[in-house]
């Protein structure tokens, strides 16, 4: 069983460098390979090489965004599109990497006011890994919901005798399946995320190096409800991704809320620096933001409010993209474990078979029988899409997390060498 990585308190500051930067170097860092910067072949790099490096990762990062847009609306949200969203975001940060050690850069970032402006992004940072370990357990839920629907699936779509019509007791093993699953649902809408909090996997480091850091950072925590005296406390915040008075809400509200917009005499004096930092801490709300839309979270919320000047080339992809989620929370789907459109698929198709067999009569008449099939073809398309989609999706957000400590333990170490 793999250690959590210690939840953080979204009303506390970050943890310091040695809470994570010491411990961090047990990572091998070949498991985290680096996304090279754009090629000459990209179309976009032509068109960004005479900008100002802060300028050409500000119009990559609305380009990249651009594109998310230019999908089919109909993929919004779906395990295809979000693997295209960490994407987008694993590039930008990559680039912004980049950036801050660029020639100079790390100098200037080490004094007024860059130096406040990147310990700002990087205590939001940090406050997003809980995101990701919470999304992974989201993620092992819907795991479950697709064992319910794959048995429902597999009793309807295989027969001996393909040419007889269902029979009573194939319906009724599909429809307790499906009874089971839509109680799991909705005791995990009900209940703020129901058992996503008692996972025990995480992208944490190892036992050893864990319970080495909850020794101390543990017992400072004040209100993250990972923390404790006592055995038990103790094991539980080793052993859970996230505590019981965790918020996903929370989270968001502590990333995204009063980023600081650089005042123009900032961007001057740090030569654009303060607002390629700026733009890295809106693509990490938005992702961060998206991830908890689409994925059941422990008290999932999309209250946080989001607003950027319009003066950023990014600022009208990223807004937009902001209101279309937004736009589909407030539609039916509100009342959805997740805005993920494979979870729609799971609940529609669920509720579209069981309409149709209830109180059905046997044996089948063959417009029915017709019926019963074409919705469980359904279902074995729907199992499909999970089974393809859920891993590459988790590996990502693994990614994620590995690279955002990763850029941040760097950058802290290069600052504090500068000091």
């Amino acid at each position: 069983m793999r250690a959590p990585m210690p939840a953080t308190d979204s009303s506390s500051p970050a943890a310091p460098l040695t809470s994570i930067g010491r411990s961090i170097r047990s990572l091998r860092r070949d498991q985290i390979p680096t996304i090279p910067p754009p090629s000459a072949a990209d179309p976009n790099h032509h068109a960004s090489s005479d900008l100002d490096p802060t300028d050409a990762f500000q119009r990559r990062a609305a380009d990249l965004f651009t594109d998310l847009l230019a999908e089919n609306p109909n993929d919004l949200l779906s395990l295809s599109w979000m693997r295209r969203l960490l994407d987008s975001f694993l590039l930008c940060l990559e680039e912004f990497r980049a950036l801050l050690f660029g020639s100079g850069a790390a100098a200037a970032a080490a004094r007024p006011p860059l130096d406040r402006l990147v310990t700002d992004f990087f205590d939001r940072a940090v406050k997003a890994l809980d995101l990701c370990n919470a999304v992974r357990d989201g993620l092992d839920l819907v795991r479950q919901w697709r064992k319910h629907l794959a048995i429902a699936a597999a009793v309807l779509a295989t027969s001996p005798d393909p040419d007889a019509p269902l029979g009573e007791a194939q319906i009724r093993r599909a429809r307790k399946a499906l009874t089971d699953l839509t109680i799991l649902m909705l005791d995990d809408r009900d209940g703020g995320g129901g058992v996503v909090g008692q996972r025990n996997r995480s992208f944490g480091l190892g036992n050893r190096d864990a319970r080495a850091r909850g020794q101390g950072h543990h017992r400072r925590s004040s209100s993250g409800g990972s923390s404790g005296s006592g055995s038990g406390s103790h094991l539980r915040s080793l052993s859970w991704s996230v505590s019981r008075a965790w918020s996903a809400a929370r989270q968001l509200q502590a990333i995204g809320g009063g980023l600081p917009v650089p005042r123009p005499h900032d961007i001057t004096a740090t030569g654009g620096l303060a607002s390629a930092v700026y733009t890295m801490g809106a693509v990490l709300f938005i992702v961060a933001w998206a991830l908890v839309a689409a994925i059941p979270c422990q008290d999932r919320g999309l209250q946080a409010h989001f607003s950027v000047p319009r003066n950023f080339p990014w600022s009208g992809p990223i807004s937009t993209l902001y209101d279309r989620i937004l736009e589909e929370f407030k539609k039916e789907r509100k009342n959805s474990c997740g805005l993920l459109k494979e979870i729609d698929q799971i609940e529609r198709c669920s509720r579209h078979l069981m309409e149709i067999t209830d109180a059905a009569e046997f044996p089948l008449a063959e417009e029915k029988d017709a019926e019963v099939r074409e919705a469980a073809q359904e279902l074995v398309q729907v199992c499909g899409s999970l089974k393809d989609g859920l891993d590459p999706l988790e590996r990502q957000i693994r990614e994620m997390f590995h690279r955002i400590v990763r850029t941040r333990t760097e950058i802290l170490d290069c600052l504090s060498g500068t000091q």
